[in-house]
């Protein structure tokens, strides 16, 4: 009555008898019973079923069979609806199969799947978490990788920081992921508290390959763009840390900063963000990106000021920020300060290249001319100064005693002559690269003498300049390669072009013995040359000492 009772189709034939038989004699045999699957791989599916239940029933721990099973009824209802009653019935199967399998990271994660496919957000969260509690520590990664994943993709967000989390004690790392779907969702504060922290971790490296440096930038980016919800982390020293690590983007980080206090409502302090920008960059780039942002700042806050007085009229209450609460009309306190700034912009830039090389001498000119077109003489004064105090005559980019020069020339214009030789005084006893600087300074000294007609003051400058005892002299003749390692103010008394103006000015002023002295003198310390030679012979031909000047040929 029993056999009756069985339907046709579950009645064993052919070879399926044989595998009946030896299943058996060794039921608990699983390579018998994926071969008794294959052959019936042709079957219907109830068929299949009611096989798989038999073989789960006599081994219950084998994942190899769980997983097949798992997977064909998977497969079976994959084009039903997510309500139809198939979902719960295999949800029970994947309950059934955990009962064994709860060591096994593939069943929870294919479980969570069909949940997910099912929509069921609150049973596939508590699934997640029994898989967690199962799973030894070693194999947590893999589950929190789709963890994530399905937290991200439901619109929870609780829920997911809740999950990010209690990932984040697990795995420090993720933090700019986590940071990424805080900004996703508008929860800045949190994100960049995170990534201060993480970056502050000297093991901390991007899972997403990006450089500490670039983490900077994105962090500083994400405080001073989201200002007013910042509140976990001191923006300000985050920003200037990155001024000091990273040279690259000082300009952007500057205009950041700044931002990050207009954002606030902070003009005053936006301001003297944007000065010390300007007054510390050392790079042309830099300087344009914070001058230009500086401009647009100010000119926005003059609209605004226009908007504000068309829109509220007279008597209405002036704006809430501190700088648009000034009693009174100060727009045009607003426009002269445009004004002032875009008229400094020469004068910057020129500290700019200042502070790149300190050492130019063409932009310390061009420093001290606009000055002079500001017609500000204390400025003039002020940049002469610094510019010989600063510029070290061994590493000038061009002649730093032309310097010193143009200062004593400016004291010179003003009249004040004793200035003048003061400034030229010290000029000589900086040491320069060559003995032609040094012969120039002497040389711009006589002649700054003979424009005011102090021709005995120009005679004792040569005088002086070219003065050397007879004993170091001697020391030193015939020595030229000692010589010329030598401090130039030491070996300045062989200069040739000293020398001839001394001689030249000695024929004009002086009187014929003087200036015989001053060839002779020549003569001994080997400083002459062919045509002052020459010029020497003439000179007492036509005084009529014929037989000097034979002697001098």
């Amino acid at each position: 009555a029993d056999v009756a009772a069985v339907p046709d189709a579950f009645i064993p034939e052919g070879e399926a008898v044989v595998y009946e038989e030896e299943l058996l004699q060794n039921p608990y045999s699983i390579k018998l019973w994926i071969r008794y699957l294959q052959i019936k791989g042709g079957a219907p599916f109830s068929q299949r079923k009611l096989l798989f239940e038999r073989a789960l029933k006599a081994l219950p721990g084998s994942f190899k069979l769980w997983n097949m099973y798992l997977r064909e009824r998977r497969d079976k209802i994959k084009h039903k609806c997510i309500t139809d009653a198939a979902y719960e019935s295999l949800n029970n199967t994947f309950e059934r199969a955990l009962v064994f399998m709860h060591k096994m990271p593939r069943v929870w994660l294919d479980y969570t799947k069909i949940l997910q496919l099912q929509r069921k957000v609150t049973k596939t969260r508590h699934v997640y978490d029994r898989a967690l509690r199962s799973l030894p520590i070693t194999q947590h990664d893999k589950i929190w990788r789709q963890y994530t994943a399905f937290v991200k993709q439901v619109n929870v967000p609780e829920m997911a920081c809740r999950v990010f989390r209690r990932f984040l004690k697990l795995d420090p790392d993720i933090v700019e992921e986590y940071s990424e779907f805080l900004g996703k969702h508008g929860q800045w504060n949190e994100a960049a508290t995170l990534m201060a922290k993480a970056l502050n971790r000297e093991s901390f490296v991007s899972k997403k390959g990006k450089s500490k440096h670039q983490l900077w930038i994105d962090l500083c980016d994400m405080c001073c763009k989201n200002a007013q919800q910042i509140t976990g982390v001191k923006v300000e020293p985050i920003v200037r840390g990155a001024l000091r690590r990273f040279t690259d983007d000082v300009g952007k980080l500057w205009v950041s900063l700044a931002d990050y206090f207009i954002r606030l409502g902070h003009f005053e302090k936006a301001r003297d963000i944007f000065e010390e920008g300007i007054n510390t960059v050392i790079t042309v780039r830099d300087f344009s990106m914070v001058f230009d942002a500086y401009t647009q700042f100010e000119e926005t806050m003059i609209s605004a000021k226009m908007q504000d007085d068309e829109a509220e009229g007279d008597d209405a209450p002036k704006g809430d920020e501190d700088d648009l609460n000034i009693e009174g009309d100060d727009l045009e306190l607003r426009l002269a300060r445009l004004q002032y700034l875009l008229d400094r912009r020469g004068e910057l830039l020129c500290s700019v290249r200042l502070r790149q090389n300190p050492h130019n001498v063409h932009e310390w000119h061009k420093r001290v001319k606009i000055f002079e077109e500001q017609d500000a003489p204390d400025k003039v004064i002020k940049a002469y100064a610094e510019a010989v105090q600063t510029v070290d005559p061994i590493k000038a980019d061009g002649k730093p005693h032309s310097l010193w020069v143009a200062f004593a020339r400016y004291y010179e214009d003003a009249e004040d002559l004793d200035s003048a030789r003061d400034i030229l005084e010290r000029a000589t006893k900086v040491e320069y690269r060559s003995m032609e600087d040094l012969s120039n300074v002497w040389c711009e000294w006589v002649e700054m003498e003979l424009r005011h007609d102090e021709f005995q003051k120009a005679l004792a400058v040569l005088h002086k300049a070219t003065y050397v005892s007879d004993k170091v002299a001697r020391a030193h003749l015939g020595k030229e390669k000692e010589m010329a390692s030598l401090p130039v103010g030491q070996r300045v008394w062989k200069s040739t072009k000293l020398w001839s103006m001394y001689a030249d000015l000695e024929e004009s002023l002086g009187s014929m013995e003087s200036t015989q002295a001053v060839y002779e003198r020549m003569i001994e310390l080997k400083v002459v040359t062919p045509q002052i030679m020459i010029n020497y012979a003439h000179l007492l031909e036509e005084s009529k000492h014929f037989e000097d000047s034979f002697r001098v040929y």
